[in-house]
């Protein structure tokens, strides 16, 4: 029986190929797309899977409140003592816990004569391995971080210093300070993990440098990745109910408040890192299940759309097969027999659209994964998960694109049929509203493309409150703060070299940087209840980034008490601590950590982060050794020739270290790289989504012009122009779209309000180029179909259709 419905559904297929090609065309794009949407969905799903004990390792956060109990931070990382306290308070819940510290200063690394700055330096407890699955190369993981100065290597990194693996008791140099040496090789860590190691260091080593008891009760410094191994099948409910009691206990009252009052631990299942944690401090940018949704939705409305094809060029052929129906029923075939040849038809054609579209993802990965940095595969032999699921994917597209047609045309009365000409009632308005669908669906996706460009066009030109233009930011060290008033000399010497500043930090980075503090509001030197970020400066950074004093005075080199008692704020800190305007700031006492003095300026606010970020409140203070940069201004004319002066000098101010720079505006660029990644894949799917569209229009005009063959002939008997029977088979086909078009525009602004541009503190003015960009687009992809089969159907013989009828 199987094998007379194949036999059958193969030759109805063979017999109509125009219908045959289109729909495996489109179904084939349609299930190219969604083959690609899944292999993303189903990367970002995996991440961190891959260690054994993944549903067991929690990540601890730091979470911090104002007085009125709003969240002011929230850090993936926490202080140094609080993995070794949680282990020890809590034995028989917590089996390990390890920390994890990235040294973000990309030390030297070397080998002889060879130095390379290593970004993925990392330190790690002895238990790392405990936790975390990487596969052995060489050596003994549970003992490789036991010793100081012991290091681990990833094999990429191993045969990039020694060109080999067997590399177990050899020595490299870190920093130009010490030696460390290596105990063993792991594979590389996969691309789908939330933190990607080349060299992970011994802790123990950084308990020798900084000392392990000034480690032990430092709660400030909150750099530390944390992670916890958790009991099988434990709820961690139970111990995220006594982390608040942990903190009092060890951290005690500040100001006559409990601790756990303003701040809060929180426990992070490892496999959920990468899409749910988006917090202030991470290791790497995550990803986002937002985005994971869309795009899973994106690629089911694609399917849709192709589904949709299948479904109205079915129906619209009703006809030509109906008296195969009745004949089939006449001679005794049941209604259920007739749904089952006309499902296997579809799902037939499914399947060899699958072929077509595997081949299409598998000569897409090349072009996709480099454009969006990304690591995806399809080999489904290799894959049976995958495999299975490709099938499915084409038995589902091929069941839904058919059921429709199989009870529809089921359904035909043999006697209707068999008595003369056969048309069914309200076929047409059947696909009218599916190609309304189609269409609806295809705008709104270009609306959205439109409206990620707009708000991208926004953050990039809104003036951010400082000039950001022509200003180059170098690393800095200790060694180099002690030599900076030489070095600032030397560089001013250049002429195209205009300003030149050190700092903690520069515009265009986070504020993770805070202390309490203490001010004089209306007569009262109380605590200050909110937030305020700091950043250490020298006197010249506000000169250098152009920024505007609103009230009081820059930072006065020649005044030394400005070195050690002076403050400035932003007009966000001076709001947020209770001043009613910034005048009124000006000279009041003020504490900050362990300085204190006055406040003597206020600087306008301005933009230092990105704009996802609301203005923080911010206190400028002078540097007293935390200087982790050195901004340079140049003048925009002489860019080329200071940046070679730049390289050249770098030589002499750190020997052997690589020169290493970034520009500012470049980096507040940067950090809307995901955003425009994730419009550019929008938008090709949207192309994607237009041309599936436009198939199902061209089969449906061509249709169409058959239906009416002979009308048009006696139209152009009767003297109709081409241009009058072009016009009478469009303008139905443009009235559908231009429904679409209306429906699309206020499903695109709702839908893009709600799950898109809510993430940006600061969002673009309504535009209305993307909507009319996107029906004038619409409208002229249908005309431009759709008259193509007009026009071939409007030059046709006359007298041939009429002698054809």
């Amino acid at each position: 029986m199987l094998r007379n419905y194949l036999t059958t559904a193969i030759r109805n297929l063979a017999k109509r190929p125009a219908f045959t090609m289109i729909n495996v065309l489109g179904l084939a794009i349609g299930m190219a797309a969604c083959i690609i949407i899944t292999l993303y969905v189903r990367y970002e799903l995996s991440f961190d899977r891959f260690h054994e004990q993944s549903d067991r390792i929690y990540r601890v956060s730091r979470q911090w409140f104002n007085q009125a109990g709003e969240s002011t931070l929230h850090l993936g990382h926490v202080a140094p003592p609080f993995g070794p306290l949680l282990k020890n308070d809590f034995p028989h819940i917590i089996e390990h816990s390890v920390r994890l510290l990235q040294d973000g200063r990309s030390p030297l690394i070397s080998l002889g004569e060879r130095s390379f700055s290593e970004s993925n330096f990392f330190f790690a407890d002895e238990d790392f391995f405990k936790l975390f699955t990487f596969q052995t190369i060489e050596g003994d993981l549970s003992t490789a971080l036991t010793e100081p100065n012991a290091v681990v290597l990833t094999e990429s990194t191993a045969l990039k210093y020694f060109q080999k693996t067997d590399v177990v008791g050899e020595v490299l140099n870190y920093q130009n300070m010490m030696d460390i040496k290596i105990t063993a090789v792991v594979e590389d860590v996969p691309p789908n993990a939330h933190y990607h190691f080349d060299f992970l260091c011994s802790f123990e080593t950084v308990e020798n440098f900084f000392g392990r008891e000034n480690l032990m009760q430092n709660f400030g410094s909150n750099n530390y990745a944390t992670y916890l191994l958790l009991p099988e099948g434990y709820d961690p409910a139970d111990l995220s109910a006594q982390l608040p009691g942990f903190l009092d206990k060890h951290m005690g009252e500040r100001n006559g408040v409990a601790v756990s009052v303003f701040n809060k631990l929180h426990l992070w299942p490892l496999t959920s890192i990468h899409l749910h944690s988006n917090l202030d401090s991470e290791i790497e940018a995550n990803g986002d299940i937002t985005t994971v949704y869309v795009f899973g939705f994106i690629a089911a409305l694609i399917l849709l759309i192709a589904c949709i094809n299948f479904i109205n060029l079915s129906t619209a052929q009703s006809s030509k097969r109906a008296k195969e129906v009745g004949l089939r029923k006449v001679v005794g075939a049941q209604r259920l027999s007739i749904i089952r040849q006309f499902l296997l038809e579809s799902v037939v054609l499914a399947l060899i659209a699958l072929v077509l579209a595997v081949g299409m993802v598998v000569a897409g990965l090349q072009i996709f994964n480099p454009l969006f940095d990304l690591h995806l595969s399809l080999n489904p032999f290799k894959d049976g998960g995958m495999l299975l699921l490709l099938v499915g994917i084409a038995v589902f597209a091929g069941l839904i694109a058919g059921s429709y047609p199989a009870l529809y045309l089921s359904g035909f009365q043999p006697v209707s049929i068999l008595r003369g000409p056969f048309n069914p009632a309200n076929r047409g308005r059947m696909r009218a509203a599916l190609v309304i669908v189609q269409f609806t669906i295809s705008i709104a996706l270009i609306i959205g493309v439109g409206i990620v460009q707009e708000q991208l066009a926004f953050m990039k030109n809104k003036p951010l409150g400082f000039d950001k233009e022509s200003i180059v930011v170098l690393p800095s060290n200790d060694e180099m703060y002690g030599q900076y008033e030489s070095i600032k000399a030397r560089l001013m010497a250049q002429p195209g070299i205009s300003d030149v500043s050190i700092s903690s930090r520069v515009p265009s980075g986070r504020l993770l940087d805070s202390q309490g503090g203490r001010a004089e509001v209306k007569g009262k030197f109380d605590p200050i209840t909110t937030r305020v970020a700091d950043i250490h400066v020298d006197h010249e950074f506000l000169t250098t980034f152009r920024t505007e004093i609103v009230a009081g005075r820059n930072f006065d080199v020649k005044l030394a008490s400005d070195s050690t008692e002076a403050f400035i704020l932003n007009e966000a800190a001076v709001a947020a601590i209770g001043w009613d305007n910034p005048q009124e700031a000006i000279d009041k006492k003020f504490a900050y950590g362990r300085r204190q003095g006055r406040v003597i300026g206020v600087v306008r606010d301005f933009h230092f982060e990105s704009l996802h970020q609301t203005i923080a409140p911010i206190v400028f203070l002078i540097t007293q050794g935390r200087a982790n940069v050195i901004s340079v201004r140049m003048h925009a004319s002489k860019r080329t020739e200071t940046l070679d002066y730049l390289r050249n000098e770098w030589e002499h101010l750190r020997t052997g270290f690589p020169f290493t720079y970034y520009f500012v505006d470049e980096q507040f660029e940067g950090q809307y790289q995901d955003e425009e990644r994730q419009s550019t894949l929008v938008g090709y799917f949207s192309i994607l989504a237009v041309i599936i569209a436009a198939l199902g229009l061209l089969g449906l005009a061509s249709f169409t012009a058959q239906q009416r063959y002979r009308e048009i002939g006696i139209r152009k008997v009767l003297g109709a122009s081409t241009q009058q029977i072009v016009y009478m088979l469009t303008q139905g086909f443009t009235r559908l779209v231009v429904i679409a078009i209306v429906l699309a525009m206020p499903l695109a602004y709702l839908l893009m309000n709600r799950l898109w541009l809510k993430q940006f503190a600061y969002q673009a003015n309504f535009a209305i180029w993307p909507y009319l960009l996107a029906g004038g687009l619409a409208l002229i992809v249908a005309w431009l179909t759709i008259g193509y089969q007009s026009f071939r159907a409007a030059q046709s013989d006359p007298v041939e259709a009429i002698r054809a009828e």
